[in-house]
């Protein structure tokens, strides 16, 4: 009896083992007892048992030299090897077929295999694998229609493998490494969406290869600033990448004074890395954008509360909320931060844009009593501000204050100034300044000397006209359309003819088209002078023209 009910329980167990293990095949059962029906099945477990067996590439041929390789059997082998421990097996065959068949792998074997090469942290393998797609379908990345099309199948066949995010660094790693930043830029930004995250590394590799690029000076930024949104916080290596960029672009020292006309003391690299990050896109008017920034790098503690203070002022400046611009100013000082340079600078542009000049000079004033120091900024504003509303007396002060402290106006607020003089009639004041400012290292431009040359060209002071004419020419400044025009202008009224006449023909040989204006000049002048031919000469000259 007991014999009886031994043999039957083994039985019930043998079967019950049978059902279980129908339900659930082992890898064996799955190349073997699971294949009678599917041909390609069958086919591809028997390569799994060759390739396990450590069969050779040309054993393989021998073996397979009449077997039909289609699509679904290269899928079926290289997903019955997806497990990390048989990973190479899968890069032995990928490669096997690549040799064999003359059709050559779809993309979809290349990114199973891909998947199946990062799991295991083949990682040379995995990003030659990428590197050769993403060269092979360059022409497609470059068509932003199909941008994503590696990227999908990378996503399609991301579960079937039970792959890991991992192979997303390899990807844009690989994208960064053939420099193709912008692709890779892009691909970073769809995999967001995708709900995939990359690593600091990632985002290290592909900033270093933009700030090595000759034309990457935006990019770089948008990526740093992207970083930083999705949480991903800067280290040592980051840091010195974008200080790098800071120091290429010639705006490292820009920032550091930003900072530290706000904080008044020294702080780290990263802090003016990061102001540089939120003043760019507050100057290019992404003002919310910004504000959320700004957030993301105070709670993360990548900024000074001062510094933060300062640039909410200037974002509300930059969108012209003056009155709420206060309320942040008040808002900082009730919170026990001083008032700093930076944020009456801010204020006193801000009173000069809305014309409000009385205002912003006392602001300057109060600035001073307070014991801060202006700077070029903020002489620049006021010097401009002030020749706009006609109040000449305080620009040129201010101007003259201003190099006396070592600091040079901006091109604009000193030919705003210049222009302003010359149109009043004070030619000397203003030759004067120049005069001044140009022995301090200012370099004047064409509009500055266009300003002096029209306004000794009202008083007919042609000897003046032609110095400040060779003046440019001796800096390198070649003389446009309106400098010529004037000073021909001024030598006509003058009488000076012959002169007049010559740097017509100076005009003609630098292709510079003269104007009816300056033919009529030239006309009227010779026929006053009773030199008819000459004037009938430029006549037809002048109507070929207007033909």
């Amino acid at each position: 009896m007991v014999v009886m009910v031994s043999v039957f329980r083994h039985r019930v167990l043998t079967i019950t083992n049978i059902f279980l293990s129908i339900g659930k095949p082992t890898k064996r059962l799955f190349s073997h007892q699971l294949v009678v029906d599917d041909p390609n099945r069958k086919v591809a477990s028997s390569f799994c048992d060759s390739l396990r067996e450590g069969l050779n590439w040309d054993s393989l041929s021998r073996k397979y030299d009449s077997a039909s390789l289609d699509d679904p059997i290269i899928e079926k082998v290289l997903l019955e090897f997806k497990e990390p421990i048989e990973a190479k097996r899968a890069l032995n065959f990928f490669h096997w077929v690549a040799h064999n068949n003359k059709i050559g792998h779809r993309l979809k074997h290349y990114c199973i295999t891909i998947h199946i090469l990062a799991r295991a942290r083949l990682v040379n393998d995995a990003r030659s694998l990428l590197e050769s797609i993403l060269l092979r379908y360059d022409e497609i990345e470059v068509n932003s229609s199909l941008r994503f099309h590696i990227v999908d199948m990378l996503l399609d066949t991301y579960k079937i493998t039970n792959s890991c995010p991992f192979v997303f660094d390899l990807l844009v790693q690989s994208y960064s490494k053939l420099r193709m930043y912008n692709a890779a830029f892009d691909v970073c930004c769809y995999l967001d969406e995708c709900g995939f995250s990359l690593s600091l590394v990632t985002f290290n590799t592909l900033l270093h290869v933009i700030q090595k690029s000759p034309d990457g000076s935006n990019l770089i930024w948008e990526v740093y600033g992207h970083m930083i949104q999705k949480r991903t916080n800067p280290n040592d290596a980051t840091l010195r990448i974008m200080i790098n960029a800071l120091c290429k672009a010639g705006e490292l020292q820009k920032y550091m004074d930003i900072v530290f006309r706000i904080h008044g003391k020294g702080c780290s690299p990263m802090v003016a890395v990061n102001t540089s990050l939120v003043f760019r896109m507050l100057g290019e008017g992404r003002i919310e954008k910004g504000l959320v920034l700004l957030k993301r790098l105070l709670q993360n503690k990548l900024l000074l509360d001062d510094v933060s203070y300062s640039l909410v002022v200037y974002a509300r400046l930059r969108s012209g909320e003056l009155d709420l611009a206060r309320e942040v100013y008040e808002q900082m000082l009730s919170s026990g931060f001083l008032p700093n340079s930076f944020i009456y600078t801010l204020f006193i542009g801000g009173y000069c844009e809305e014309g409000m000049v009385e205002e912003a000079l006392k602001l300057m004033d109060e600035m001073v009593n307070l014991g801060l120091k202006p700077y070029d900024d903020t002489y620049n504003s006021l010097i401009m501000a002030c020749a706009n509303v006609g109040a000449l007396g305080d620009s040129y002060r201010l101007c003259v204050e201003m190099s006396e402290k070592g600091f040079l106006p901006s091109t604009t607020a000193f030919n705003e100034m210049v222009g302003k003089l010359c149109q009043s009639g004070n030619m000397k004041q203003a030759n004067d300044i120049l005069t001044v400012l140009m022995e301090k290292g200012y370099l004047p431009d064409e509009t500055t000397f266009l300003h002096l040359i029209d306004g000794y060209g009202r008083e007919s002071n042609f000897q003046e006209v032609l110095k400040l004419y060779y003046e440019m020419e001796f800096r390198s400044l070649s003389p446009g359309l309106p400098v010529f025009t004037s000073l021909i202008k001024t030598l006509c009224k003058c009488r000076k003819l012959e002169k007049a006449d010559k740097y017509l023909t100076i005009m003609k040989k630098q292709s510079l088209n003269p104007t009816i204006c300056i033919y009529e000049s030239l006309i009227s002048a010779h026929l006053e002078n009773g030199n008819t031919e000459r004037a009938h000469h430029l006549y037809h000259e002048m109507i070929q023209i207007e033909a």
